[in-house]
């Protein structure tokens, strides 16, 4: 009979890219995740040693854990939540399982260093319109859930990252920037190693939307068209790119889902 605190690669791998995704948890040790540098979508390094410690910032969230074989460290570690009320499962299998089913992954050496308070920090210029929405649409839902973003006058960006330790984005001279045709979206997915083709098909999208090649994507046009009223909505970078998370789920859900799905009905047809 299957475990009722376990998940498998699958079934979680569904629940990432969403506003309510589980939060994850790698508690290998340092020669198991040495062995394979890589994270699932999401996920951060704790000791299982220390996963009580854990406790209060994982209060009210869903949580899995996970290490190399899904065996005594993670369902150690998920017991010990539960037994401080956090709603705690294991990935069934691990890392081993998560690798085999071909799953995305997070290239450790790509991330960013994290503050005091365990988050990602990234700069960009203010005035968001369609890359510097789309890139932190994708690291909240794949890289960092907790990430923060500075929104700075452009030509601010590179000291306000140095002085505040923030990792800046999409203006020249740094590593998630515009390449050859692609943009800081299309960066983003080559330096984190993340592949999979809901995310392709997204960012062709952004690449075809933020670079003026509408003809790259049928959906270019659309996400432009949406992209320029938000940053006429609001005042707010901030508040613009939490309005602009919800495209973005959409887009994602569509790209993973739905892209054979059509809408056809008429009065007459019915």
């Amino acid at each position: 009979m299957p475990s009722t605190t376990e998940i498998t690669p699958k079934q979680l791998f569904r629940l990432i890219g969403g506003a309510d995704a589980p939060a994850i948890v790698d508690v290998r040790i340092d020669a198991d995740f040495d062995d394979d540098p890589h994270f699932a979508p999401t996920a951060f390094r704790w000791p299982h040693a220390r996963i009580e410690a854990l406790a209060p910032r994982l209060a009210g969230r869903r949580v899995v854990v996970i290490c190399q074989k899904g065996l005594k460290l993670s369902q150690g570690a998920a017991a010990m939540l539960r037994a401080e009320g956090i709603a705690a499962e294991t990935l069934q299998g691990g890392a081993f399982a998560w690798r085999e089913e071909g799953l995305p992954t997070i290239r450790a050496a790509a991330m960013p260093p994290r503050d005091g308070a365990g988050r990602t920090v990234w700069a960009t210029r203010q005035r968001p319109k369609i890359d510097r929405v789309a890139c932190p649409w994708l690291i909240r839902r794949f890289i960092d859930p907790g990430a923060r973003f500075l929104f700075v006058a452009p030509s601010e960006v590179k000291l306000v990252a140095e002085k505040f330790g923030a990792e800046p984005f999409d203006v020249a001279g740094v590593r998630f920037t515009h390449r050859g045709d692609g943009c800081a979206f299309d960066a983003m997915l080559e330096e984190f190693g993340l592949s999979h083709p809901a995310l392709d098909a997204v960012a062709a999208i952004v690449r075809g939307a933020d670079t003026a090649r509408p003809e790259l994507a049928a959906e270019a046009k659309g996400l432009m068209a949406i992209s320029f009223g938000l940053s006429r909505i609001y005042r707010d970078d901030l508040a613009q790119v939490e309005a602009g998370l919800s495209v973005y789920d959409a887009l994602y859900r569509w790209a993973r889902d739905a892209r054979d799905e059509v809408h056809d009905w008429t009065p007459e047809a019915a």
